[in-house]
This record gives structure tokens, C-alpha cells and sequence, in this order.
């Protein structure tokens, strides 16, 4: 083989290497794919009582359904009153290997006071779903 094919093919064998090596490495990925709100859970972390309309004394349940792996993702709930008061912020590390629910709730002993909320869910910090929900008496 000449010396000038040698300098040419050793390039294009590092790339074709380094081609096929991050094809087999590529990153796992997780998606939500359902948000649901209500009252109750069943085993599974799914809702079993679904409604956007609550009782100042309920719990309030979100369940975050996800498909696809990853060693470690991020699920928030960021949850608002009205005009954008923070009632309450969670987060959660996950590392999920197929199909997986992560629940969140909230709760307030005294009472939720009437009006109109939202439940904002993230995944590692981007936008996944928006729920509103109203609390009445």
C-alpha cells in the first residue's frame, strides 16, 4: 500500500470508529406521555378517581406516566394558585426502564381556598403538560 493511501484511509477508519461507537452509546431517553389529576391512586401510582373539580378537604393527586429509559431524569410538579402563588414545589429523581408512574399530591389539613389552580410538570426541567383544576365548595 502507498504511503499517500495510508495517510488517507487512517482518517476515515477513525471517523467510521468513532461513528459506530457513538451509535451504540447513544443516550437513553424518557418521555411523559400521560398527566393525570384526581382524588385516589390505584397500586399502580395511576389515578383511580379522575377529576379536574376538588373539595376544599381533598388531596389533590397528580400521576406522571412515562415511557423510555434513563439512568436518571428529573420530574417536577410545580403547583399555583390563581394568580401564580406557588403552593408547592417537588421534585423527584427517577430512573425508569420502560413504562413507569410517578405520583405527586398536595394536601392542606385546614382547607384549600376556592378558586382556580395549575399543575405545571417538567422533566428535567422542560415543559411536559399543564393541568388546571378549580377547588369550589
Amino acid at each position: 500500500m502507498h504511503r499517500y493511501t495510508r495517510v488517507l484511509i487512517g482518517p476515515f477508519l477513525a471517523l467510521a470508529v468513532a461513528g459506530a461507537c457513538s451509535k451504540a452509546a447513544a443516550p437513553p431517553s424518557v418521555k411523559v406521555t400521560d398527566v393525570e389529576l384526581g382524588r385516589a391512586l390505584d397500586a399502580d401510582k395511576r389515578i383511580s378517581d379522575k377529576t379536574d373539580s376538588f373539595k376544599p378537604t381533598d388531596t389533590i393527586y397528580v400521576s406522571v406516566t412515562t415511557e423510555g429509559s434513563s439512568p436518571g431524569a428529573r420530574i417536577t410538579a410545580h403547583w399555583t394558585y390563581q394568580d401564580g402563588q406557588v403552593v408547592k414545589h417537588d421534585e423527584v429523581s427517577i430512573a425508569p426502564t420502560g413504562k413507569a408512574s410517578t405520583e405527586f399530591h398536595i394536601a392542606k389539613p385546614g382547607g384549600w381556598p376556592a378558586g382556580d389552580y395549575k399543575v405545571e410538570v417538567m422533566l428535567d426541567g422542560a415543559s411536559a403538560a399543564t393541568k388546571s383544576f378549580t377547588v369550589s365548595k
